[in-house]
């Protein structure tokens, strides 16, 4: 059994507290080599899953007229998604710079694929199946950020738009479309932190003891 030391430890706590979301105005021209690329798809496939149902599948994107028909997507998505925020907000929307599809050398979309039969701890909780597949997400989040490579995460898509630009089959369901690669630097702190569209709640409201 490993047992961790606690300098181990704090370098965790610092890889979780220096994770970001890049945006494509601080992606580099410059190509992940395909062993950090596997690394960061390692850190994904060993995810916690419901019932060990490992209900995950990657495709790795660099083509770019599928890039093109996402972005595609995504601008028409953003359109859409501006007419919620009024007044000031929908301009401050506007400014955002909130992908980074044909910047970052490399695309992945995930995908969760239901599995054939019953899945052990499925049963009650349906959506599980998909946390399973935003807990690789997240892994692969933080491995990115250890190797100091960007991860952005784009959810201004229309999922299905997305499936048949990657000819996915019917039954899998996008859960996150991510752009990879290296960057001019990570800010020190949230980009919408810093740029004043939300604040960081606070610690003490959001942790309760045996109830609300």
């Amino acid at each position: 059994m490993k047992i961790f030391s606690e300098s181990e430890s704090n370098v965790l706590e610092e890889i979780i507290l220096n994770r970001r979301d890049v945006r494509g105005n601080r992606f580099l021209d410059k190509q992940i080599p395909q062993a950090e690329l596997d690394k960061i798809l390692q850190a994904a496939v060993n995810a916690p899953s419901v019932g060990f149902s490992q209900p995950w599948e990657f495709v790795i994107i660099k083509d770019k007229h599928k890039k093109a028909a996402i972005k595609a997507n995504f601008d028409a998505a953003k359109q859409r998604e501006q007419t919620i925020f009024k007044e000031s907000r929908e301009e401050q929307y506007q400014a955002l710079k909130l992908e980074g599809i044909h910047e970052a050398p490399i695309n992945i979309a995930v995908f969760y694929k239901p599995s054939c039969g019953p899945v052990l701890g499925q049963s009650q909780m349906q959506e599980a199946g998909l946390y399973s597949v935003v807990c690789a997400v997240q892994n692969m989040w933080l491995m990115s950020r250890a190797l100091n490579i960007g991860l952005g995460w784009v959810s201004i898509l229309e999922p299905d738009a997305v499936k048949k630009v990657l000819n996915a089959p019917s039954e899998n369901q996008l859960v996150a479309y991510l752009c990879l690669g290296y960057v001019d630097h990570f800010y020190t702190h949230p980009e919408l932190e810093k740029l004043h569209w939300e604040k960081r709640k606070d610690f003490s409201q959001l942790v309760f003891n045996d109830t609300y």
